[in-house]
Order: C-alpha cells, then sequence, then structure tokens
C-alpha cells in the first residue's frame, strides 16, 4: 500500500525512529501527525547518534519530504534550535522545501510549560509523570479555542487578537496561583520572530498530502509514544495528551480514511517512562540489568525508564486498537542472558482471569506468565531468522502465537543495517 502509519505498540520508545527511518528509504513523504517535543526519536546513523524531537525521522534522507502535521503541537523556539543544530550537523534541512510545517498545528509558549508544571506539582503524589514541556495545556487551549497556531504567526493583527484572548484567560488564574502572567507584547514579538524564521515551510499541509496521495505517492506516517498512552485508548489518566494510535493518523495529517498498513513497534520486553500501571514491571535487581542492557534512559529527558516482561495481553489489544497487520520486534539482542517470560493472561482481584486489558484497575491485576529458555549468544550480527539461536526463535514465535500478530522484522542493534527480514 502506497500508505504506512507506524505506532509504538505500548507506552512509547519502542524504537519507531530506527524502524522509520529504515523504511522512509523507500518513501516520498514522512508525516508526524501527533505529540509535541516530549518524544525523542533515536537514530543511529554512520556519523553516530541523532535524537529528534519534531522533526520527523525521514529528514536524514534527501529524498523525501518531511511533514510536521496539523496534530502536532509544536514549540516554535525549539523548533528553530533543533533545525540550527541539524543544520550544523551538516544535514540539509530547507524549509517549504524537504520540511514543511502545518499552518494549522498549534503552538507551545513559555505559559504552557508554567501551567504544566504547576499543575503537575498540584497532583502531589497522584502525578501524572509528564515531561513539563506544556504539551497538555497546548492540546487543552485546543480544545478551549484559545489556542495559539503556526498560521497565526505570519498574521501580525491576527495575532495580537489571538494573544489578547490568550492572555484575559491566562492571567485570569495564573496572578491567583502565583505564576507569572503573560505578557502580550514580549510573547507577540517573540513568536513573530520564530514566524519569521519559519514562514517559508508554513503551509497547508494538508492540501499537500492529500494530492500526494492522489498522486500515488509513498506516504509514512509517524506516530510520537505508544498506543497504551493514546488520550482515549490508553492506560488514563497515566496517558499522553493527543492521540498517538492510528487513530491521530487522519485528523492529526489532512488526509482522508483510506486503506493502509500499520505497523506496530514493540520492544523484546516492556518499558514505561513516568507513572501509571505496568502489570509486568521487574522492580528488583533483575529489572535494573535490564535497564543497563538496553541502555533504557529518556532520549528526551534522560529519565530511567521502567523495565518489565513482554505483555502480549497489552500488545494484541494495542494492535487491535491501532489495526496492527504486523510488528516490528525491537532490541531482541538486549535479552541475551536473560530469563525469558512472557505475559499471556491476567488474574483479577476477584479471582477471575481475563486475557483483555481491562480498562480499570490494571495496577491491581496479576500477570501469569509462560517461562521460556533463554539464549547466550550475541544476535548483532546476524541477518537471517533461520541464523538466530534456537532460543530465540523460539521467543519470537512465542510472541506470534500469543498475540496473533506475525512479525515481519527483528532488530537486533540500535544501527540502521542491524535488522533481520522475514
Amino acid at each position: 500500500m502506497p500508505t504506512t502509519c507506524v505506532v509504538g505498540i505500548l507506552w512509547g520508545d519502542e524504537g519507531k525512529g530506527k524502524v522509520i527511518d529504515y523504511l522512509a528509504t523507500e518513501t516520498d513523504f514522512v508525516v508526524r501527525f501527533g505529540g509535541g517535543h516530549n518524544a525523542g526519536h533515536t537514530l543511529v546513523l554512520p556519523t553516530g547518534k541523532l535524537v529528534l524531537h519534531l522533526i520527523p525521522s525521514g529528514i536524514v534522507h534527501p529524498h523525501t519530504v518531511n511533514v510536521i502535521g496539523n496534530g502536532v503541537v509544536v514549540d516554535p523556539i525549539h523548533l528553530c534550535g533543533e533545525i540550527d543544530k541539524l543544520q550544523k550537523r551538516g544535514l540539509d534541512v530547507r524549509l517549504g522545501q524537504n520540511l514543511l510545517l502545518s499552518e494549522r498545528a498549534h503552538v507551545i509558549v513559555e505559559a504552557h510549560r508554567r501551567q504544566d508544571q504547576w499543575t503537575e506539582a498540584q497532583r502531589g503524589s497522584g502525578k501524572i509523570g509528564t515531561t513539563g514541556r506544556g504539551i497538555g495545556p497546548a492540546y487543552a487551549d485546543r480544545c478551549a479555542r484559545i489556542g495559539l497556531r503556526l498560521g497565526d504567526l505570519l498574521r501580525p493583527e491576527l495575532l495580537q487578537r489571538a494573544l489578547a484572548a490568550f492572555a484575559a484567560q491566562k492571567n485570569a488564574w495564573f496572578e491567583p496561583a502565583g505564576l507569572a502572567p503573560v505578557d502580550v507584547a514580549a510573547l507577540g514579538q517573540e513568536l513573530a520572530a520564530a514566524g519569521d524564521k519559519l514562514r517559508a515551510g508554513i503551509v497547508d499541509a494538508g492540501a499537500v498530502l492529500r494530492r500526494a496521495h492522489a498522486a500515488g505517492k509513498r506516504i509514512l506516517l509517524e506516530g510520537a509514544q505508544g498506543c497504551l498512552l493514546d488520550l482515549e485508548h490508553g492506560t488514563y489518566p497515566f496517558v499522553t495528551s493527543s492521540h498517538a494510535s492510528t487513530g491521530g493518523a487522519f485528523s492529526g495529517t489532512g488526509l482522508p480514511p483510506h486503506a493502509m498498513r500499520t505497523v506496530g513497534i514493540a520492544k523484546a520486553y516492556a518499558t514505561r517512562v513516568g507513572e501509571g500501571p505496568f502489570p509486568t514491571e521487574l522492580k528488583d535487581d533483575l529489572g535494573d540489568k535490564l535497564r543497563i542492557a538496553g541502555n533504557e534512559f529518556g532520549s528526551t529527558t534522560g529519565r530511567p525508564r521502567r523495565c518489565g516482561w513482554f505483555d502480549t495481553v497489552a500488545v494484541r489489544y494495542s494492535g487491535a486498537v491501532s489495526g496492527a497487520s504486523e510488528l516490528v520486534l525491537t532490541n531482541l539482542d538486549v535479552l541475551r542472558g536473560f530469563p525469558l517470560k512472557l505475559c499471556v493472561g491476567y488474574r483479577l482481584p476477584d479471582g477471575g482471569r481475563t486475557s483483555e486489558l481491562p480498562a480499570f484497575d490494571l495496577d491491581r491485576v496479576t500477570p501469569e506468565f509462560v517461562e521460556l529458555p533463554g539464549f547466550g549468544e550475541d544476535l548483532r550480527e546476524v541477518r537471517r531468522f533461520d541464523a538466530l539461536p534456537a532460543n530465540a526463535q523460539r521467543y519470537v514465535q512465542a510472541i506470534e502465537q500469543h498475540t496473533g500478530l506475525p512479525i515481519r522484522t527483528v532488530s537486533v542493534g540500535p544501527e540502521r543495517q542491524q535488522v533481520i527480514l522475514r
């Protein structure tokens, strides 16, 4: 199919950046459809590691057009800085040519960060675990219809009216809460300056993509975070503020609904950053060992990721919600020397059993595991599935059996070429 959507299948950090980079070699457009600069996609290139936050992962391929869709919330100051860093590194980033920004994408400003951090502090022990970068408040303002959009930055009179309405609502509770008020004049100057820098790239991205789709161009849709952080279908309230599953792929780009291939990305084990239920979490020395072996620290925040066993119940649920037709399994090489377990069901607090992901009381279920023999061989140079150790093959096949999803690609290292195609 000319359109492929890549989504994280659990809580994010599954290695989407590498997979998108790999798929982008045969893609015309790479489109980010949701989230903000709280996401971090890591690419390991011949020139070294590259971490992207807002700019799509296809930017390293000279033949791709990269699009930040209308479903993304954009910190324009951060985006300008990210573009500068990439250009200093020698990457060819050309606004209006290989990097397009939707004029409908909403804008994050300093007031959103203050609000985000204040709100999280008020939660006390019930904190969500946000990055504090203003993502949630920017999406909330979009729903409240006081949000600022990238297109506003190019229209001085419209920007001033939008800022006045924005500041009136924010300052009504910022000052009583002890937060610095919004300075309309200073913020207006900052945003106008960012608009001037980004002007060439701010376009009607939806129209561009609809024309590309009609022309049969190959389009790769890039999700942020993972399905279990989706605002609607994730482990609410411990979720992000956008639609991280394929539900956001069309509304976040301006493309019409059409048939597409959906690829789910899952690690060979499970990780989660921040707060929220995690049934298969390892809270012992083995979890610490897995974190170190997998270098499981956030690419955006540096926070240590919580680690646990592969959860086929959660993966099967997310696969169904996202419409995934296949899985890419990443980080199989990390499990070298570990015992292997798969969660295949949950025991409920009332003594019952389920193989479905519950919407409530996920923190009270007890996972049921099957154990498999581990492997001790180094997988990083393996390029054929039949060359994997027998126990590694059995582990992959067991995941397929319990999730009902075929695994077409296995990643055995962070570099672009460290993949096995089946």
